[in-house]
């Protein structure tokens, strides 16, 4: 048994079942024990491996739409180029080298990171030692400023509530114990108002999912992009309405049951993207983009053609696999969407818009 597991029953037998936010929260951010706070989780050796890691094509491509965005509203100076859960610092690391030929966008830029884990702020030092960074905890925490903003599967990370459908009412589900095990459980059904809307769009046994802790956070993206000026580029894998049961565990790439061993494993969930778009207002959300339709657009097909002329055998095969699992529609395409916020009059981040409709 885990020492987080043993600390989560001793919390369940004084306080009663955890709700899955809970739950999520204490097995990844525990202080002691949590998942992200004591190991680095990332690439091969890892548990699981992000999109900037599999190549640098893809932070390549997000720093040029950034810049662009960045020049498309005027060049501002100084203004913020933030990234929240940088995981080692290799997506804003591809960032800064693919922007470096941008004409005063490094002299004007202000890096922030917003990083919980001590662990994996150690790791970003030493990847962004050439650059000026800070580090702070939360979003809200950002400068009112203009703001180039990037987040890659952060949001699916973020704890969520499980609802099941029963009648007019909800079921949570919630964590709880059986000896010396951990299980799952429903609680009592009871109306819950911020699930009324989808009475309209749900069955008896249907599982909605929530993430309340996202929700200030896109606020506030909204609210310094609205008004300051800028753009934020929201990259996960999920859907624009939540239905189902998402809850996932992963240790060494490979699916394993969420409540076995609290703290050692990954938990994600799919994100739910319509509260998110909803939530950044006043600021523009522009439609949800599949990650390969976005990177096509930015052109990943002629860049990994121009690197691939200096590639062979082994190499060469892992470039073009790169590229597939990057654009597929059965590997991440499709899977996973960009969420891209702007201010309501400035033209949509490049790659988020049909060009034959950015106008609209």
């Amino acid at each position: 048994m885990t020492p987080l597991k043993e600390k989560i029953l001793r919390r369940i037998a004084a306080t009663g079942p955890m709700t899955l936010a809970e739950y999520m929260q204490t097995c990844l951010l525990d202080p002691d024990h949590g998942y992200y706070t004591t190991r680095d989780p990332f690439g091969r050796a890892g548990d699981f491996i992000t999109a900037p890691e599999i190549s640098q094509m893809f932070g390549e491509l997000v720093g040029l739409a950034l810049a662009q965005s960045w020049l498309d509203q005027g060049a501002p100076a100084p203004f913020t180029l933030a990234e929240a859960g940088p995981g080692r610092g290799t997506l804003m690391a591809d960032i800064l080298r693919a922007t470096r030929a941008v004409p005063g966008f490094h002299a004007a830029a202000r890096i922030s990171l917003i990083e919980a884990s001590p662990t994996l702020r150690d790791i970003q030092r030493g990847t962004l030692a050439a650059h000026d960074v800070t580090w702070i905890d939360r979003v809200e925490d950002l400068p009112r400023a203009p703001l180039w903003f990037v987040a890659n599967e952060f949001f699916d990370a973020l704890p969520i509530r499980q609802f099941q459908r029963d009648g007019q009412g909800w079921a949570e589900r919630v964590v709880t114990a059986q000896g010396e095990d951990l299980a799952f459980a429903l609680a009592a059904p009871q109306p819950f108002p911020a699930l009324e809307h989808r009475l309209a769009d749900t069955r008896d046994g249907d599982v909605v999912e929530t993430c309340a802790t996202a929700l200030p956070v896109v606020a506030t993206l909204g609210e310094i992009i609205a008004n300051e000026g800028g753009a934020a580029l929201l990259i996960d894998y999920g859907d624009a309405h939540s239905l189902g049961d998402t809850f996932q565990a992963l240790t060494a790439h490979e699916p394993v049951d969420p409540l076995a061993a609290p703290g050692e494993a990954d938990l994600t969930a799919h994100v739910d993207f319509e509260p998110l778009a909803l939530a950044a207002a006043p600021a523009r959300a522009a439609p949800l983009t599949p990650q390969g339709v976005f990177l096509e657009r930015l052109g990943i097909t002629p860049r990994a053609q121009a690197l691939a002329v200096q590639l062979r055998d082994d190499a060469l095969a892992s470039h073009i696999a790169a590229h597939r699992r990057l654009t597929h529609p059965e590997e991440m395409g499709t899977l996973f969407k960009i969420l891209a916020l702007t201010p309501p009059d400035v033209p949509p981040v490049p790659g988020t818009a049909d060009p034959g409709r950015a106008a609209e």
